[in-house]
């Protein structure tokens, strides 16, 4: 692919800059497709294992791809679907750990991790580590946001809003609370519902879990 991974894009401040914040939404949606595709409309549901910023990849249009099925399994109905651990440290699902059950729901916690990512331009794992802490619910959206574009007034704050709660609902601890990627999915195509909050550069991480909360992010 001509672009080379989504991590090398955004770990140079050039590529960074070129993947503005519409590009940035259509990346994510485009690797909602995929997995969509993957665990929903094949004839045995494939989960990917693996999903990381290295393992998407990007065409001379800035259109994503997700790549690398070397550790992909197919889920075997009325099976255990018993697996070794296998993925990128700091994308894997946190369930993994401690039951070595494989689940579309695994997927869907490393496709939040790495639509945060695309958004934050840096791996959230600070973020994730903290959603806990009471503190974090203090800092604004656009202080979260990757800081080497500018705010996204003029463009698709909506959008953003609404990719970022939906990312926050893929990582929940709970597997069974998580959206399923047919969801995301078709919610991130329709671009969300409107809602009326405070202006885009007053809105605060506590608002935002608020909305993850909400029936907008329910599978």
């Amino acid at each position: 692919m001509e672009r080379g991974s989504l991590a090398s894009i955004l770990c140079n401040d050039e590529g960074a800059a070129q993947l503005d914040w519409t590009l940035r939404v259509k990346v994510i949606k485009g690797v909602a497709n995929a997995l969509s595709y993957m665990h929903h409309d094949c004839t045995l549901p494939i989960v990917h294992r693996d999903l990381s910023s290295n393992n998407i990849l990007l065409n001379s249009e800035l259109e994503a791809s997700v790549s690398d099925f070397g550790t992909a399994r197919l889920l075997i109905p009325d099976s255990s679907n018993w697996t070794a651990l296998a993925g990128t440290c700091g994308y894997i699902a946190p369930e993994l750990a401690y039951t070595m059950r494989v689940t579309e729901k695994c997927d869907v916690y490393s496709f939040g991790v790495v639509a945060l990512e695309v958004m934050m331009g840096r791996h959230p794992g600070e973020l994730i580590s903290s959603l806990s802490s009471p503190s974090r619910e203090d800092i604004l959206l656009k202080d979260m946001l990757d800081q080497r574009l500018s705010d996204p007034l003029a463009e698709v704050p909506q959008e953003v809003i609404f990719a970022m709660s939906m990312a926050l609902a893929c990582i929940r601890p709970d597997p069974d609370s998580r959206p399923t990627m047919h969801h995301v999915a078709q919610e991130l195509s329709v671009g969300g519902p409107s809602f009326s909050l405070e202006p885009f550069d007053a809105l605060t991480f506590h608002q935002l879990m608020n909305l993850k909360e909400r029936k907008l992010v329910q599978c």
